[in-house]
């Protein structure tokens, strides 16, 4: 056993729910289908994402993929977790940890949350454990992060985290029919230790 981690089946996975001082991040439930509903449908919230806005169908079924993706067994794999404020008893967003390489010990953070509770901290929060959980419990050398150019509330919260904007892609992928700028964020775990 790693700090918290187990290997089951050969899968890593936390051991739930992880905490930080005012959040709790665990694996989703269908029961969580109607608090992501409350956000994933709003255009606001879809508007840097590679989706449209989503009806209840289209939340049920993302949820119950999410609710699957409980640990890292191999490259590819994405660890999504729901952000729960016990204080309001609600699902508050979504972080995710994807794994791109086993041999350069690599991922990449994300984050989704909805508008209502932005602006007080809970994404960088949740998102630092994210990252705590991928250096320190995982062993990870570097994780990056991705934004639409034009997000600049995602490359804010990126830059809180420490991570440094390493690209600026200038029209590299097409979402929704038009050309979009990507930023690429990224921090190594020497910087993630040596963060004050």
């Amino acid at each position: 056993m790693i700090r918290g981690l187990t290997y089951c089946r050969r899968v890593l996975r936390a051991d739930y729910p992880i905490k930080t001082d005012r959040l709790l991040l665990r694996p989703f439930t269908t029961d969580d289908t109607a608090d992501v509903w409350a956000y994933q449908r709003q255009q606001d919230v879809a508007r840097y994402l590679l989706w449209e806005p989503r009806d209840r169908d289209q939340v049920r079924d993302a949820v119950a993929q999410m609710a699957e993706e409980t640990g890292l067994g191999a490259e590819g794999d994405c660890l999504s977790l729901a952000v729960v404020s016990p204080e309001l008893d609600a699902v508050v967003g979504q972080v995710e940890l994807v794994w791109h390489s086993e041999a350069n010990r690599q991922a990449e953070v994300g984050y989704i949350f909805n508008p209502d509770y932005q602006g007080k901290g809970l994404a960088t929060e949740a998102a630092r454990e994210v990252l705590r959980l991928g250096f320190e419990d995982l062993g990870l050398h570097r994780i990056i992060g991705r934004c639409n150019a034009l997000n600049a509330a995602s490359a804010r919260l990126m830059e809180r985290l420490g991570m440094r904007r390493e690209a600026h892609f200038l029209q590299n992928t097409q979402v929704k029919g038009v050309w979009r700028d990507e930023l690429v964020y990224a921090i190594l775990r020497s910087e993630w230790q040596d963060r004050p």
